[in-house]
């Protein structure tokens, strides 16, 4: 019995292996289109995205909305594509910072409260991105391999 259940793992592990690009591609798509999707609303409301960072007590509202906006909107497309990924990161992160310094922090108590805000998660994301790279199907990973670099997927 004890090496039928062996067998069978060790199966599995192996399925799962060969298997192993399709998480990071598939986070990378649903993770990417919603930044795309936010960003996109953003921009399009540009005014009313503004007067909420106006509310917020944000130091130059016009121009920060506007770039929180549209870093949301180029990061989440590039994300999708698996372009640039560590390097868009970085900007996606500091957006994140700033709005749980800035805004979501005035409504946390404790520690609970931080782990569970949507932007800590986010970033948390982000942060592992920015570590594991897009993952084997990407356009960074084709470019490294035209360019014939070592990604160590």
């Amino acid at each position: 019995m004890r090496h039928y259940v062996a067998t069978t793992a060790s199966r599995l592990l192996g399925i799962l292996h060969a298997w192993r690009w399709l998480g990071p591609l598939v986070v990378r798509l649903v993770f990417g289109y919603f930044w795309l999707e936010t960003g996109i609303a953003k921009v399009h409301n540009l005014d009313g995205f503004t007067q909420r960072f106006v509310g917020w007590g944000i130091p130059h509202p016009a121009f920060s909305a506007a770039l929180s906006a549209w870093t949301e909107l180029v990061g989440g497309l590039l994300l999708m594509l698996g372009l640039f990924t560590r390097l868009v990161t970085i900007p996606m992160i500091i957006n994140m910072i700033v709005a749980v310094t800035l805004v979501v922090s005035t409504n946390l108590m404790g520690l609970d409260d931080y782990v569970e805000a949507d932007e800590v998660v986010y970033s948390l994301i982000f942060f592992w991105f920015l570590i594991a790279g897009p993952g084997k199907v990407s356009l960074d990973t084709l470019i490294a391999r035209w360019l014939h670099i070592r990604t160590y997927e």
